[in-house]
C-alpha cells in the first residue's frame, strides 16, 4: 500500500453527462431526477462521486468522533464468547438435511421490501444498489428460490426440498427503545422451500421440522422449558396446527400453544405463524409465506422461515 495520499480524480466523462442532465433537467425536483430519471449505473457513478468527496473532507478525528455517538458502528454489548455459545446451540442442533450458507453481508436493492411486508426506511441502503443485510431469511429465501428453480428446469414439477440455514449479523435502521438493543445484532435463520404436494403435507412436515429445532436449540441454549405460541391466519390450516401439537406432545418441557389474538406478522405470513417462548422472553418467531411463490411466479411453491434472537439466546438471565 502506497503511504502517500491519493489525488482527487478527476471528472470522468459519465460524471460530466450525468452532470450536464442534470442541470437541463429543471423542470423536475432533484428528488424526482435522483430516484427515477436516472439509471442505476448514472446513479452509482454520481453518489459514488458525492461520497468520495464527502469521505475525503474528513479528519481522522471526525471519524472517531462519529464512531463514538453513531448507533450504526458500536460493538455488540453482548460478549463474544456467549453468542458463540449460543451459535454453537443454534448450529448444533440443526437437521441433518439442512445447509448452512455464508451469506453475503449485502442483499440486492429491495430484498426485504419486494416481498415482505418490510418499508425500506427500515433497512440501510447503499449507494451501489444494494441493501445491508437485516434478516437472513430474506436472502436465504432467494438462495432457496435459485435453488428451486435449477430444480424445476431439470424437472418440472420437482418436489424435492430445499431446507437452508445461516447466521448473520445485520442491521436495521430504525429506533429501538429497549436499551440494550442495538442497531445490529445477530440472527439464525432457517428456511424451507419445497412444491405444494396435497393435504397441507409440506407445511405439515416442515412446521414439525421447524418446531422440533426450535425446541431443541433452546434446550442447548440452556433453557428449561419452551412454549410455541401458533397462530392460525387461515382456518384451513387447522390439521397443520393439530398434527404438530401431536407430534411435539411428547418433546420434553415443551408446550404447543394456540395464540389467536397475535396481531404481529399478519400480512407478513401466510396461513400460520409462531412465535418461540422461554418463559416470557420471545425468542424466536416464524411461519409460512408466499415469497419463493411469487420470486418463481409459481403458485405451488411453498416457504417456511424461522429466525431467532441469537443475542436473546445469549444475554445474561
Amino acid at each position: 500500500m502506497s503511504d502517500q495520499p491519493e489525488e482527487a480524480a478527476p471528472e470522468s466523462a459519465a460524471l460530466r453527462r450525468i452532470l450536464r442532465r442534470a442541470a437541463a433537467e429543471d423542470d423536475v425536483s432533484l428528488l424526482e431526477l435522483l430516484s427515477a430519471r436516472l439509471s442505476g449505473a448514472d446513479l452509482t457513478t454520481l453518489l459514488l462521486e458525492v461520497f468520495r468527496r464527502r469521505a475525503l473532507a474528513l479528519s481522522p478525528s471526525d471519524v472517531l468522533r462519529r464512531y463514538r455517538s453513531d448507533r450504526f458502528v458500536a460493538p455488540s454489548p453482548i460478549s463474544h464468547a456467549a453468542l458463540r455459545s449460543a451459535q454453537d446451540a443454534l448450529i448444533g442442533t440443526l437437521p441433518p438435511a439442512a445447509e448452512i450458507v455464508a451469506l453475503a453481508p449485502l442483499t440486492p436493492l429491495a430484498t426485504h421490501s419486494s416481498v415482505a411486508t418490510v418499508d425500506p426506511r427500515k433497512v440501510v441502503a447503499t449507494i451501489r444498489s444494494t441493501e445491508v443485510a437485516a434478516d437472513p431469511t430474506n436472502a436465504l429465501a432467494l438462495e432457496a428460490a435459485s435453488r428451486r428453480s435449477t430444480l424445476l428446469a431439470r424437472e418440472p414439477r420437482s418436489t424435492t426440498p430445499v431446507h437452508l440455514a445461516a447466521d448473520q449479523r445485520v442491521v436495521r435502521a430504525q429506533h429501538f427503545d429497549a436499551p440494550r438493543f442495538s442497531a445490529h445484532f445477530q440472527l439464525f435463520g432457517f428456511v424451507s422451500a419445497g412444491r405444494d404436494v396435497g393435504g397441507l403435507r409440506f407445511e405439515r412436515e416442515n412446521l414439525a421440522l421447524h418446531l422440533r429445532f426450535a425446541a431443541a436449540a433452546l434446550a442447548a441454549a440452556g433453557f428449561a422449558e419452551t412454549t410455541i405460541h401458533v397462530t392460525l391466519l387461515d382456518p384451513a390450516f387447522e390439521p397443520v396446527l393439530e398434527h404438530v401439537t401431536s407430534a411435539l406432545a411428547e418433546v420434553p418441557n415443551v408446550h404447543v400453544a394456540a395464540d389467536p389474538t397475535r396481531e404481529s406478522g399478519r400480512g407478513y405470513y401466510r396461513g400460520l405463524c409462531f412465535k418461540v417462548h422461554s418463559g416470557a422472553l420471545e425468542l424466536g418467531d416464524g411461519g409460512f409465506t408466499d415469497w419463493t411463490a411469487r420470486l418463481l411466479g409459481n403458485r405451488k411453491e411453498r416457504l417456511l422461515v424461522s429466525g431467532y434472537g441469537v443475542d436473546r439466546l445469549a444475554a445474561p438471565r
